[in-house]
């Protein structure tokens, strides 16, 4: 077994750090107040967007809010379920379904271009579409000729 050196550790979470948190805040604006498990987020970059895939498998497109304020995106939902009573009937066991949470990134306003991002819920998979601003966005290489 080789020794593991002493600075990979600290260069690969400063990495994390610097680049992530640039455009995706994770701190302390995520939470679910029934004690559900947040719903796992995947972040696409490309040239011209990123992407936010959030896992929700059973909900409507109608149990969700997102806003952005200040620069900061937040995504919440709250779902009651409740079965109604029929007449005659004895309940043994009666379990209500109500889920919360709630999901924040801060956006990093010289990239993205807050008035163009659009959100869509399908096959149990909310979409968000977070577009780059034409400045941000790479430029192709530009060959300099000498005279």
């Amino acid at each position: 077994m080789l020794p593991v050196k002493s600075t990979l550790l600290p260069t690969v979470s400063r990495f994390f750090d610097d680049d992530w948190n640039t455009l995706f805040d994770w701190k302390n604006r995520n939470f679910s107040n029934t004690a559900t498990a947040l719903p796992s987020v995947n972040i696409i970059e490309n040239n011209n967007e990123y992407r936010v895939e959030m896992a929700a498998p059973g909900m409507k497109k109608d149990d969700f809010h997102i806003e952005v304020n200040n620069n900061l995106l937040t995504i919440r939902s709250e779902v009651k379920r409740e079965h109604e009573e029929k007449e005659r009937e004895t309940y043994i066991s009666k379990e209500f379904s109500y889920q919360s949470f709630q999901r924040s990134f801060n956006l990093n306003n010289s990239v993205v271009d807050v008035a163009r991002i659009e959100a869509t819920y399908r096959d149990g998979i909310l979409y968000i579409v977070l577009p780059k601003k034409e400045e941000a966005k790479p430029k192709p290489i530009r060959t300099i000729e000498i005279s």
